[in-house]
């Protein structure tokens, strides 16, 4: 019979993401942002390749990142709206997480499957956040993207990319609830 822990599963059933525009200082400090990431870091990961890092980006590196984007989206066309969102998304953040993908050369371990797990520590980090009280909220937008941006911002490798910036901090307001799935409408139940 399992053990069950009601807390954690009425945290999962009741969790939500806090729009990062909303959060503001004080951001966690870097011994209380090592436990997110240590928990972060427990995720599934096939194979024990560790194929993600984290790039933690202070209020310096996040302005120089926010200075970098008007530069790359006139390289690329972008539109001044999309532009302005982008600049923002760092501009106004005072700590963010690069959660990076790093796959590894593995006979055994799909290059997909490592993706995944990327994309399952930002999952982590996001919900360690929100359980031990802050605001937080997993971001990309077009920069994440782009290999200029990350490679010049970030020092990304050629196969690295980001599966997002998980911005925390404190939270100056709470979001109002959202429609959420309807699980019969997307679950199919197979029995043969």
């Amino acid at each position: 019979m399992p053990t069950p822990n009601p807390a954690a599963l009425e945290f999962m059933l009741t969790r939500r993401s806090r729009p990062a525009k909303t959060l503001t200082g004080p951001v966690p400090s870097r011994e209380e942002l090592k436990v997110l990431l240590t928990a972060a870091a427990r995720t599934p990961d096939h194979g024990k390749l560790e194929p993600w890092r984290f790039v933690v980006l202070e209020k310096a590196a996040l302005t120089r990142l926010a200075a970098l984007v008007p530069v790359r989206a006139a390289a690329l066309g972008i539109d001044p709206d999309r532009t302005e969102k982008a600049v923002a998304q760092f501009r106004d953040a005072d700590l963010a997480v690069a959660v990076i993908s790093a796959p590894k050369a593995s006979p055994k371990i799909p290059q997909i499957e490592q993706v995944y797990s990327a994309g399952a520590v930002c999952l982590a980090l996001l919900n360690a956040a929100l359980a031990s009280g802050w605001g937080a909220n997993w971001l990309s937008a077009w920069p994440s993207h782009d290999r200029a941006f990350i490679a010049e911002g970030l020092g990304l490798a050629e196969h690295e990319s980001v599966a997002g910036f998980i911005h925390i901090g404190t939270e100056t307001s709470a979001p109002p609830e959202r429609p959420r799935p309807d699980v019969d409408q997307i679950t199919t139940w197979m029995d043969r």
